[in-house]
């Protein structure tokens, strides 16, 4: 296994394999000089059919003698790669989790900002479900 993402091209387009980064949006490594020399070396453009992204758990499935190119790509790009690569089933499941780690990370915020409008102690706890310590450490903030 790498610690690399690649980008590589596959001759069939219709191929199963991997993300087409047009499809991921902006990637940063889509504007670095390395990634647009290799492109145009190979005579390919980011939105071409044939350009595929995977992460580097997945590298071994490129096909045998496909041109390929590693690439940098952050922790959040990377989540966005596997998100893109989970079938229909999973990634509505990450999403939801996705959503939960947003909300549960601005869980103190929200409860400070209720406490500081004049919600009571009691009411946010009714109202959000989580102990009434995490409530007064949050009022604390």
């Amino acid at each position: 296994m790498t610690d690399d993402a690649y980008l590589f091209l596959l001759d069939d387009p219709s191929a199963v394999l991997g993300v087409a980064p047009a499809a991921m949006g902006r990637l940063a490594c889509m504007e670095t000089p390395a990634v647009r020399a290799w492109l145009s070396a190979q005579g390919s453009t980011p939105d071409s059919p044939h350009l595929r992204l995977l992460p580097p758990e997945e590298t071994a499935a490129i096909p045998e003698g496909a041109e390929r190119l590693p690439v940098p790509l952050s922790d959040v790009e990377l989540s966005q790669v596997r998100h893109h690569m989970a079938p229909e089933p999973l990634a509505r499941i990450e999403e939801d989790l996705l959503a939960y780690r947003d909300s549960a990370d601005a869980r103190d915020g929200l409860i400070g900002r209720a406490l500081a409008a004049g919600v009571p102690p009691h009411r946010v706890v009714e109202l959000t479900g989580v102990d009434p310590a995490t409530v007064t450490a949050a009022a604390g903030r």
